[in-house]
This record gives structure tokens, sequence and C-alpha cells, in this order.
């Protein structure tokens, strides 16, 4: 499949991957890229993410049959709004987008009102360092991409976004957007607030500064993922609160069964602990799914 042009709205990390992927796999005559400082019109020059990259968000959108939203959550609804005038009838919006349920109900009609076609998106794809110097041209390849369709979603939209992604490497997945909010609550976005609350305490400057020369690479792979953009995981926690308080309250009543078992030293339970959690990583790993490098 090609597209004529592909709008790139945000060329950070997901958005330089898609570039620069989309470039490799030549799957659109021009793709160009808007970035809100002129500085990183240089940077997407440089790593030649998009064919031109442009602070003027209405020049990147023209005539685009796709547009793809890179940015912060909070951010999308103002660029979408800032965006109509220049969109093309009948183009294809969607987004890279963390939590889909609130970005689906905002852009969903606002897009249709232009004659355009929204679809949300969730690449399960991305890494802790940011900008477009960091950008992968394989970040997507058997990475799972979600697909969240509403009863107002054009079939034939839907179709290409789905080969969309199937053409950069991605496994594809149909998901009610309130369904996938509560999913990746716990497979995704309660581990970036156990990495960041294991960060926060362990490297806390009160604690003996033996403490950080002790942590080995467990501790650093656990911890990986903190050191992601904290905009973004803010928009990620404050969108989809509800879900990821659930889902923090249920990882607290774990962890207190532990602490119970740990007290009472019940060295079999405390086996057990450890021996469920090994059984239940061990067979996903063997499932024949690789995970997603999010």
């Amino acid at each position: 499949m090609q597209f004529r042009k592909i709008a790139i709205v945000g060329v950070g990390l997901l958005g330089g991957s898609l570039g620069t992927a989309i470039r490799r796999r030549k799957l659109a005559r021009q793709v160009a890229g808007y970035v809100r400082r002129a500085a990183s019109v240089k940077d997407c020059r440089k790593t030649g993410a998009v064919d031109f990259a442009t602070t003027d968000l209405a020049a990147a959108v023209t005539d685009a049959d796709l547009v793809i939203l890179c940015t912060p959550l909070a951010q999308m609804k103002s660029l979408v709004k800032q965006m109509l005038p220049a969109l093309k009838h009948g183009a294809i919006v969607t987004d890279v987008g963390s939590v889909k349920a609130g970005v689906v109900r905002e852009l969903e009609s606002l897009v249709a009102k232009a004659g355009g076609h929204f679809v949300g998106s969730h690449p399960m794809a991305g890494a802790e360092k940011a900008g477009v110097s960091a950008a992968r041209a394989d970040l997507f390849e058997a990475a799972m991409c979600v697909v969240t369709p509403t009863k107002m979603t054009n079939p034939a939209a839907l179709r290409k976004v789905e080969k969309f992604w199937k053409a950069l490497g991605g496994r594809g997945l149909r998901l009610a957007p309130e369904l996938h909010d509560v999913l990746v609550s716990r497979s995704s976005h309660l581990p970036h607030v156990v990495a960041a609350t294991l960060a926060r305490l362990v490297l806390n400057p009160a604690q003996p500064q033996a403490v950080a020369a002790l942590c080995a690479t467990g501790f650093r792979d656990t911890t990986r993922i903190a050191s992601g953009s904290p905009e973004m995981w803010r928009d990620i926690a404050q969108a989809n609160r509800k879900n990821l308080t659930k889902a923090v309250n249920s990882f607290i009543a774990d962890l207190q069964k532990f602490k119970y078992v740990l007290a009472q030293s019940d060295a079999r339970a405390v086996a057990n602990f450890f021996k469920t959690a090994k059984q239940r990583r061990d067979d996903w790993c063997s499932c024949g799914a690789s995970p997603s490098p999010e």
C-alpha cells in the first residue's frame, strides 16, 4: 500500500520512528512532519525522519491522505481543531496515544465534521529515550498495534489503518476504546507507576549513598521505563486515572498479602508467591507472542 502524503504531527521518538519506517518501506510518496520548535526542524533534517519538517501545522497537513497524531494526549484536541481547515476531504486521522476512550470521544466527531475519518490507534511500542534522534525504523516490528473502532468508524478507513500498521511490521488487534483502557492500565500504565515508585524510593537522596552503588542490573532493568517522558506519563495517568487507580489498588492488595505472609515467617507462602510469579511469566514468554517494546 502507498499513500500520496502522510503527515506526522509531533516528530519525536514515535513520530520520528514512524517517518523513518514509512520512508524506508516506501509507504508514502511524501512524509511531512509538524514540530513546535525551529530547532526540531533541523533535527528532522539531520535524521531524515521525514521528507520535510515545518512549524506550520496547516502546511504539514494540507493534501495529506493520512495524518498521525504523535503528541502528548493533552495536546491532541487543540491541534486537531487547528488543523481542520487544512484537512483534506476524506483524509484519515489516527494517533498513537496510550489512552483511547477520551481521545476517540473528543476527536471522532471533530474530524467527521471536517469530512475526514478518525480511527484510534495504539502501537505498543516505545522506549525510555525521547526525541527524533532516538528514532528507530524497526520500532514497530512485531509490536502489537491496537485499533479502537466505534459504531461511527468508517469501515474503509479502518481497513487502511490496519493495513498501515501491518505494513510497518506490526501485529493487529481490534478493541473497543473502553476495554483497551482497562487492559493497558494493568499491562502498561501500572508497570510505569511501579518503576517510577522504585526509582523514587530507592534513589531518594535521603538514602545512604551506598544504596545507589548496590543497584545492579536487576534494578536497572526493572526501572528502565521510569526514564520516560514525565509530560507524556502525566497525561496518560490523568486520562486513564479511573482504571489506573483500580490497577494500583489491586497491586497494593497483592503487596499487602505478601507483606503479611512475610511478617508471619510463612516460608511456604513466600515461596509460593515467587513460584506463581515465575510460572505465570514463563508461560507468557513461551506462548509465542514476544513482548512489545514499550
